[in-house]
């Protein structure tokens, strides 16, 4: 089973959609028990542990699920690439798509 996670810093405002987001694709996409876990990056020196490329970010066994080379140690929000223009997080066909190979 796949081990999902979503990073996040606290003032970020696409977070909860993104979790959102998640929580439906996984539900489509994925088995049923599939746990999501939900990460607050709080400090620069937590971000650079892990693979954050700003938030939300989200990981599929530890991997970025829409990989760049933007990885940071900013709290920073992050940009996604979106049908509709650039926006503050993938769109839940996109985590569907990505996700599906995982499932």
């Amino acid at each position: 089973m796949a081990t999902i996670e979503l990073l996040h810093v606290a003032d970020c405002p696409n977070s909860e959609k993104a979790l959102v987001r998640l929580r439906r694709a996984v539900e489509n996409t994925m088995p049923s028990s599939t746990p999501i876990k939900s990460t607050l990056i709080d400090s620069a020196a937590t971000a650079a542990r892990l693979p954050f490329a700003g938030s939300p970010t989200i990981l599929v066994d530890g991997v970025d699920l829409f990989p760049t080379d933007g990885r940071t140690s900013d709290l920073a929000c992050r940009i996604y690439l979106t049908p509709h223009g650039l926006a503050g997080s993938p769109t839940q066909q996109q985590i569907e798509a990505a996700l599906a190979p995982h499932g």
